[in-house]
């Protein structure tokens, strides 16, 4: 949901208590990185405001998703 931008059913999911906000897929990638690295700004102050995420965790590549916005040229998030 976040990788697609889907802001309605990732609040759902954070309401509900039905998703982890910092789970891993099997590129150490969190929601947060997945919104980061599609440019979904809505999506990614929702889980910054209310996910309990780590900001700063680390993909398997070493890369924030705060380094991943800017490489991706999304420097305003």
């Amino acid at each position: 949901a976040a990788r697609d931008g889907h802001k309605a059913v990732v609040q759902l999911l954070l309401e509900t208590g039905k998703g982890n906000a910092d789970s891993k897929d099997k590129n150490g990638r969190t929601p947060l990185f997945l919104a980061v690295q599609n440019g979904h700004e809505a999506v990614i102050r929702l889980l910054l405001e209310r996910g309990k995420v780590n900001a700063d965790s680390k993909g398997n590549d070493g890369l924030t998703p705060l380094v991943l916005a800017i490489q991706n040229g999304h420097e305003p998030i």
